[in-house]
């Protein structure tokens, strides 16, 4: 969805283009609260009433709309306040003024007087208050929600009862903003909205009166969150809701109500990231007190807004309930100093975007959309007998399964002769809006008949698929239904059938589809990434000769439509290409798996299919598999026969135990033995034991202050004097884990006895060292490291609260408060990680933190924190090495008598790394991008060395690796430094690490226990590893790696761009070349055929299961233990894949036998570098081998938001097999070649510099 700036508009009216002109050239602002002003006039009954309401029945105290009628002058002073206190931009009262809600009043028939009447009182105001000052002031005319909803059931019975309709919705908001107009109003604002379904029956409304009556004026939306979960009422996240309404394309988009400044900010903020609009912000004052009052005074909530202003957020700002003129007053003082925020292009441009309760985007890199296809009455039998039975629930059922099952869009049709569509298509989609595990993917709303998708549009809060519309009535009825699509604010599927009937052949398809796109995007206005077309497959292996081409027609018309149809995108009913076969599903699913495998690469963007029943490629039968690609691709004339032949054919050692000899000791010494030796055979009952020692121990608490913190103590005090090493400081704390987990129960007890008595409790907290929150940053996935911390914070009596993996911002720094925290720890793996770093350390100083933040994890260093993280925090920030040094850390930052001493310590030497950086930057010098690029590695591709081709072309899975042939392959030296076992030279490495004195023998027996867990999990089939690689013909242009689709020379049109960065740093040597991943491939001018691989590997999947099964057990060790190891599989399935690619699959190194150490070494010839990582920096390049590889729906391998692989086990790259390739840094660039970057990439300068930003020579 793309949304066009609205500095293009062109407004009707003067006032309406000087509103815009305002907004691009400062903050406006809007006023403050109606409901706010008029309760300060204490008004009774009587007061709501006018002769003629004398008679009415109804209780009509707290109808403030009607007070525009009855008390006018009231409501004129509240508004010339407003203007008064600095207001641009005042609302007419008309919060309630629908028929819907006046019903509530008797006074249905009053909704037209009352708007029109709050109007013209707003705009007597404004006309006053300009005639007296000269300033030009808008009236926003009002639409409030409603008290009604259309996705949520009133009835906990019923849910999908509702009580009112989109028909009456319509009704209601056209006469309300018909009124509002003829009133005088100049901008329409729907607002306040919990429920998106309610604002889109305002704004079909609205497009209503404009398309037939009224000219123009600005459209402003305003939803609200209510609470801090960052959802409306009805569910939808912040960006779903923005996807959901951007089809009226507002002026502006934001939030109002509900939240205080503070609580709404990081919500504004998403707001603003995914809108191209301007953006308008009025929150409560703050958040409402125990009798519903607001106690922000207008200087708090100022100062809140204040910084809306001056990081850029918004374009308009007020106040909603609790603010007055005096709040207004004071904002405006505030955020008049800044400038507006400045609208930018959608980030999601290119991309069709969708919504249900959550957003889903479809756009270049995007795999293969699974539209689930089992709630079609057509399609399958069970749903179709449980909704005519009447079994909705079960029908529900199927369609949660669906979802569960991978499917990213929901089909829904109710095609069937014996079925009343309209009704069955309304109760079902209402009774998935009442279940979030459904409603949260995008809807697809398929049928035959047009009104049964108006019936289903109209239940839809989010931006769903209409499918379908077709030529076959001719134009005036495609454009007609096409225009009530786009009024809804849906995409669209257009099915290849004219006037003459269903496209069969490619050219009918291409022609039909290209007449189609122009009628939409040049007669209707619909944006070209809304648009689907499904060309129609057909069935094949009919028997018929004619339809012996079926598929093939339809891969060449993918193609064709996807470069002639810009920004379409392309879909089918996988379904149909089998239907000759029905009743034998493995050889439908076979030939459903054969024909996506090809259309998929042929542009085929999503299609209706069974997700949970579609068998990988590389796994089907290789007779099967033979027999399909042959009647896709027609090859044998007697190919159906063989199939059905086919089809009918197939259809008929002694384990070491520890010995305690503590037994016979005192109860605390055994505690403190079993935690020192980590042994926890009997800490239960020697726990248990103890508790009963009431004379001693009174409560269990007392257990825990003493033998148990004893012993943790001596533990804590061996490891920090190196004589315990950290395998057994994880084993100590399961023992202590155990034996706190015996205890809690007890605890629990005493404390509801307690609370019984007084009411009071003790503080918990006190007998800690202090309160740690760690998390890994949004969009990293990484947590070996921050486990580690955790564990060894938690033995030396800190309180750890561990977030996770992938926390945002806010919740990390919204936990630390809620936590009293006394430190906050980030932890991150991936380059993007270090910038959600600096964005936390920013937000900290925002909100007036002062706690210390610790950064830690492998792609963070000291330089870094000191020079980017440090100075966005006026607070402590320090890097902290690893889990042994984080005990000293805080231990020192929680001493009062030592923490100014050690800050001031930790200060100058980040000084010093920091003048060292700067100078260092001084100092180097940069050759430019033209002379880097003269100055690049010359490879002889035709005599030195000729490519060799790879014995395939295109994907190979491995969907099940047999992790037994991978043990060979395991570089067991980064195992041990996960550990932080490190042997001194000569003991350096393994297995010489076990001859160390120092930590040889702890090494060993961690080795051991990894044996032991590895056997396991191999015996058990506890992990699984999954992998793909590719190889596709390539050719360098410059700095980039084209990669086609077919081995043709010419070359045609590249399937794909590899994007490269040059070295640029000045070398000393003038011999010595400027690297970039390109110069190992022949570059396109020379003529040579040459290729390029990839792969995507992981050994992680079952890991997370069998780390809940031990953290269940409070059984830390083995849970970094798993981990560990997976980590070591997964490296090891990368080198053991290499190999069989260099000497077999790619076979450019046939004869290579080499030993796992030289392996370790790399000895062989070739690269597999991966990106971000030093020779190709920007992870983003994995969005592009990611689609390439079909890695996803493939493997299950997935990208975090950040591009972090999931599992964490995962390692890919790309293959080169140049003998001359090497690994390399490409150090620090300069800005000529950030900008060429970002050219090529097709991204802006700012988004490639924040991609890249540590390895900028240039500070930003």
């Amino acid at each position: 969805m793309t949304i066009s700036l609205n500095q293009t508009n062109t407004w009707p009216s003067e006032k309406s283009a000087r509103l815009e002109e305002e907004l691009g050239r400062r903050i406006l602002i809007i006023d403050g609260a109606m409901g706010t002003m008029i309760q300060r006039h204490r008004l009774e009954e009587e007061d709501f009433r006018n002769t003629e309401l004398i008679d009415n029945k109804r209780n009509l105290k707290g109808n403030n709309d009607l007070l525009s009628i009855t008390q006018p002058e009231i409501i004129y002073d509240i508004h010339y306040a407003y203007l008064e206190a600095g207001a641009d931009i005042i609302e007419t009262n008309t919060f309630s003024g629908t028929w819907i809600a006046q019903s509530d009043y008797g006074l249905e028939e009053w909704a037209y007087r009352l708007n029109f009447e709050s109007a013209k009182l707003a705009a007597r105001a404004v006309a006053d208050f300009e005639k007296k000052t000269g300033k030009q002031c808008w009236v926003a005319g009002a639409l409030g929600p409603t008290n009604r909803t259309l996705s949520i059931s009133p009835s906990v019975e019923r849910p999908d009862f509702r009580n009112i309709t989109f028909d009456e919705l319509v009704d209601a908001y056209t006469t309300q903003a018909r009124a509002l107009l003829d009133g005088g109003a100049d901008i329409l604002l729907v607002e306040t909205i919990f429920d998106t379904a309610n604002s889109k029956a305002a704004l079909f409304a609205i497009e209503n009166i404009f398309e037939k009556d009224y000219s123009r004026v600005p459209v402003m939306v305003s939803g609200t969150i209510v609470d801090r979960s960052g959802r409306t009422l009805s569910g939808q996240t912040g960006e779903a809701f923005v996807i959901s309404v951007s089809h009226s394309n507002p002026l502006c988009i934001g939030l109002n109500c509900a939240l205080g400044a503070r609580e709404m900010r990081p919500f504004i903020e998403t707001i603003g990231r995914c809108t191209p609009a301007y953006v308008i912000c009025y929150p409560n004052a703050g958040l409402p007190n125990t009798f519903g009052g607001y106690d922000e005074t207008p200087e708090i909530t100022a100062e809140s807004l204040r910084d809306f202003a001056s990081d850029g957020l918004v374009n308009i700002i007020g106040g909603c309930c609790g603010t007055t003129p005096d709040h207004i007053r004071a904002i405006k003082r505030v955020v008049g100093e800044y400038p507006p925020r400045k609208p930018n292009h959608s980030p999601y441009e290119g991309c069709m975007q969708l919504s249900g309760l959550e957003p889903f985007r479809i756009g270049k890199d995007t795999n293969f959309v699974n539209i689930g296809e089992r709630c079609n009455v057509a399609g399958s039998r069970k749903f179709l007998r449980l909704i005519k039975d009447g079994k909705y629930d079960e029908a529900l059922q199927i369609a949660k399964e669906q979802v569960e099952n991978g499917a990213q869009i929901l089909d829904i049709n109710m095609d069937e002769g014996m079925l009343d569509g309209i009704a069955a298509m309304t109760r079902f989609l209402n009774l998935i809006s009442s279940e979030p595990d459904i409603s949260k993917v995008p809807l697809c709303i398929d049928s035959s008949n047009f009104k049964v998708i108006e019936a289903g549009l109209k239940c839809c809060q989010g931006k769903c698929i209409v499918n379908s519309i077709s030529l076959k009535e001719g134009e005036e009825d495609f454009v007609l239904k096409a225009k009530i699509v786009k009024k809804f604010g849906a995409a669209v599927v257009v099915m290849a059938f004219d006037e003459l009937g269903q496209a069969a052949d490619a050219d009918r398809k291409v022609e039909i589809c290209v007449r189609s796109f122009k009628l939409l995007v040049d007669k209707v206005g619909f944006n070209a990434n809304d648009i689907i077309f499904d060309p129609n497959i057909l069935t094949i292996a009919t028997g018929i000769e004619e339809h012996n081409t079926y598929g093939i027609d339809f891969i060449e018309a993918c193609k064709r439509i996807k470069k002639e149809c810009p920004g379409c995108r392309v879909s089918g009913g996988v379904s149909n290409i089998s239907f000759s076969f029905r009743g034998m599903e493995q050889i439908r699913e076979a030939m459903h798996s054969v024909f996506l495998y090809h259309a998929i690469k042929a542009g085929l963007d999503m299609g209706i299919v069974n997700a949970g029943n579609l068998p990988v490629y590389d796994n089907i039968d290789p007779k099967l598999l033979q027999l399909c690609e042959a009647i896709l691709w027609n090859k044998d004339p007697h190919g159906t026969e063989k199939l059905l032949e086919f089809a009918q054919t197939a259809v008929k050692g002694e384990k070491t135990v520890e010995i305690d000899d503590s037994r016979s000791k005192p109860v605390e010494e055994r505690i403190e033995n079993a935690l020192v030796k980590g042994i926890d055979k009997h800490i239960v009952e020697d726990t248990e034991e103890a508790r009963l020692n009431t004379q001693k121990y009174p409560r269990p608490l007392n257990i825990i202050e003493g033998p148990l913190m004893k012993g943790m103590s001596i533990v804590g005090d061996l490891f920090g004097a190196g004589k315990m090493f950290l395998p057994q400081v994880i084993k100590s704390a399961r023992v202590m884990k155990k034996a706190v987990g015996h205890l809690v129960p007890f605890m629990e007890k005493e404390r509801e006895a307690a609370l019984a008595i007084s009411g009071e409790i003790a503080s918990e907290n006190d007998r800690f060292a202090g309160t740690v929150v760690l998390a890994t940053v949004k969009g990293d996935v990484h947590d070996i490291g921050k486990n580690i911390v955790a564990v060894v914070l938690g033995c030396n009596n800190f309180r750890v609260i561990d977030m996770g993996v992938m926390v945002p911002c806010d919740k990390i720094l919204e936990r630390a408060i809620q936590e009293n925290a006394d430190i906050v720890g980030l932890s991150g793996l991936i380059t993007p990680s270090l910038d959600e770093m600096i964005h936390v350390a920013k937000e900290m100083q925002r909100l007036k933190l002062q706690l210390p933040l610790l950064i830690g994890g492998a792609t963070t260093s000291k330089a870094h924190t000191a020079v980017k993280i440090a100075p966005a925090y006026d607070h402590p920030v320090i890097h902290v090495l690893d889990a042994s040094r984080s005990v000293v850390v805080c231990s020192a930052l929680l001493d009062k008598n030592a923490i100014h001493e050690y800050m001031e310590e930790i200060k100058e030497d980040y000084e010093d790394v920091r003048q060292l950086h700067y100078e260092s930057l001084r100092d180097r010098k940069y050759v430019s991008l033209e002379v880097a690029r003269a100055r690049r590695l010359k490879l002889d591709f035709t005599n030195q060395f000729t490519p060799v081709r790879p014995s395939f072309l295109g994907i190979k899975v491995f969907p099940e690796y047999d992790l037994e042939s991978l043990l060979p392959y395991i570089d067991w030296k980064p195992f041990f430094d996960v550990w932080q076992l490190r042997g001194k030279y000569p003991n350096r490495g393994y297995p010489k690490i076990f001859s160390d004195e120092t930590v040889g023998p702890e090494a060993k027996k961690v080795f051991d226990d990894a044996q032991k867990l590895l056997r396991r999990i191999i015996d058990e089939k506890l992990l699984h590893a999954k992998g793909v690689l590719a190889f596709y013909p390539a050719n360098s242009c410059d700095d980039d790696i084209m990669v086609y689709e077919d081995d043709d020379w010419p070359r045609d049109e590249p399937l794909a761009r590899l994007c490269g960065l040059r070295q640029q740093s000045e070398k000393e040597n003038r011999e010595e070349p400027y690297l970039c991943v390109s110069d190992f491939v022949a570059p396109l001018a020379s003529g040579v055929r040459d290729y390029i691989g990839m792969f995507a590997v992981s050994a992680g999947f079952g890991c997370e299961e069998l780390c809940s099964k031990f953290e269940k057990e409070n059984n830390d060790y083995d849970v970094i233990m798993t981990k560990a190891l997976a980590d070591r599989l997964a490296e090891a399935f990368a080198e053991a894949l290499h190999e069989i690619v260099r000497t077999e699959l790619w076979g450019y190194c046939s004869e290579e036998r080499l030993a796992p150490s030289e392996l370790h070494s790399i000895k062989y010839k070739g690269i597999r570098p991966a990106p971000g990582y030093p020779s190709q920096p920007d992870h983003t390049e994995k969005l592009t081998m990611w689609r390439l590889l079909q890695a996803e729906p493939r493997t299950g391998i997935k990208l975090t938001d950040s591009l972090a692989m999931e599992p964490a086990a995962s390692v890919s790259g790309l293959y080169f097999a140049h003998p001359e390739s090497r690994y390399f840094g490409v150090g620090k660039i300069t800005k000529d070649q950030v900008k060429d970057y970002a050219s090529r990439k097709e991204i802006d300068v700012s988004h490639a510099e924040k991609t890249l930003n540590i390895n900028l020579a240039y500070d930003l």
